[in-house]
C-alpha cells in the first residue's frame, strides 16, 4: 500500500500545502503523494480512525478540525498541549500525537518576513479561534509586553486570555467594536488577524478587522490569512504606512517545521516558496 500523507480540513479546495509540501517531497527525493482531503466535522472521528494503520505517515490539519480532533488522539505534545489546539498529527509508537508547529512557524515568518521581534511589543490578535490561541502563546514566549485579544464574542477572548495568563503574561479581552478597538490598535506596534476577515471564499471577503485610520504608522501587521495575498487588511495597513506582511509565510514555516516531524529530513525551505509562488 502507499503511504498516507496529506492535510485535511473543510472546505479544502484553497489549500496551498500540497503545492509546497509534495515539492518539498520530490526535492528531498521521498516517493509520496501529498493529498487534499476534504473532511466535514461529522466524518472528522472516522477519518482520523483511518490513521490507525502502519502506512500512515502524518497529517497537516486545519480549520475547522484543530480542537475538535483533541479527543481523539491519543496524547498531545507540550507545545499543543499548551495551546489548546493542534495542526499536524504524526504517529509516534503506534499512536497518534498532535503537534502544533503554528506557533514556531508565526514567530519565524514574523522574524524573518516581517523583520520584527516581538520581544517587548505590544500587540494586538483579532480573533480568538485555533490559530489565535497559536499566535498569543507564541506572542508569549516571545516575550511581548502586552497583548489584547479583540474578538467579536468577547466572553471568548477572555476565556483564552484566562487560559494564557501566568504570573509574568496577563493577555487582555476586547471587542471587535470600534471604540474598544480605538483605546488599544493606535498604541501598539503588531496587529495579527486571525479571523476568516478578507479571506476568498469566506463570510466577510471585503472585510478588514481595522481601518487604516487607527493602524500606527510604526506598525508591523501579519495577517494569516494568505487567499488572496493581498488581503483588505494588508490594503489598510498600506495605507497607513504601516508594515504589512502576509499569512503565506507562517504557512510555510509551520510546514516546515511539520515536514521534518514527518520525514526525520530538513525541509527545503527555499523551494517551499518557490512552489507556492508557482502556484498562485
Amino acid at each position: 500500500m502507499s503511504k498516507i500523507f496529506g492535510v485535511m480540513g473543510h472546505p479544502i479546495g484553497h489549500s496551498k500545502s500540497p503545492a509546497f509540501q509534495q515539492a518539498a517531497l520530490d526535492h528531498c527525493g521521498i516517493d509520496v503523494k501529498f493529498e487534499p482531503w476534504d473532511v466535514e466535522p461529522i466524518d472528522l472521528a472516522a477519518k482520523v480512525e483511518s490513521f490507525r494503520t502502519p502506512d500512515f505517515m502524518g497529517c497537516c490539519v486545519t480549520l475547522p478540525h484543530k480542537q475538535a480532533i483533541i479527543p481523539m488522539l491519543d496524547g498531545l505534545a507540550d507545545t499543543a498541549q499548551a495551546i489548546g489546539a493542534v495542526n499536524w498529527v504524526v504517529p509516534e509508537n503506534g499512536k497518534l500525537i498532535g503537534h502544533n508547529t503554528d506557533a514556531p512557524g508565526f514567530l519565524r515568518a514574523l522574524k524573518e518576513s516581517g523583520g520584527f521581534d516581538p520581544d517587548g511589543c505590544n500587540a494586538v490578535v483579532f480573533g480568538a479561534g485555533g490559530a489565535a490561541r497559536a499566535i498569543v502563546y507564541a506572542l508569549k514566549t516571545g516575550n511581548a509586553a502586552t497583548v489584547a485579544i479583540a474578538n467579536r464574542t468577547v466572553e471568548k477572548a477572555r476565556s483564552l486570555a484566562a487560559d494564557m495568563t501566568d504570573g509574568r503574561f496577563r493577555p487582555s479581552a476586547i471587542g471587535l467594536d470600534s471604540t474598544s478597538l480605538a483605546d488599544v490598535v493606535p498604541y501598539s506596534n503588531l496587529l495579527v488577524n486571525t479571523t476568516a476577515m478578507g479571506m476568498d471564499g469566506g463570510p466577510a471577503p471585503f472585510a478588514s478587522p481595522v481601518p487604516a485610520e487607527l493602524i500606527s504608522a510604526d506598525a508591523t501587521c501579519y495577517d494569516a490569512v494568505y487567499a488572496p495575498p493581498e488581503t483588505p487588511f494588508l490594503r489598510e495597513t498600506e495605507r497607513a504606512g504601516a508594515n504589512p506582511v502576509g499569512g503565506i509565510s507562517m504557512l510555510i514555516y509551520q510546514g516546515v517545521v511539520g515536514f521534518e516531524l514527518v520525514t526525520g529530513k530538513q525541509a527545503p525551505v527555499d523551494v517551499m516558496f518557490a512552489a507556492v509562488g508557482a502556484a498562485r
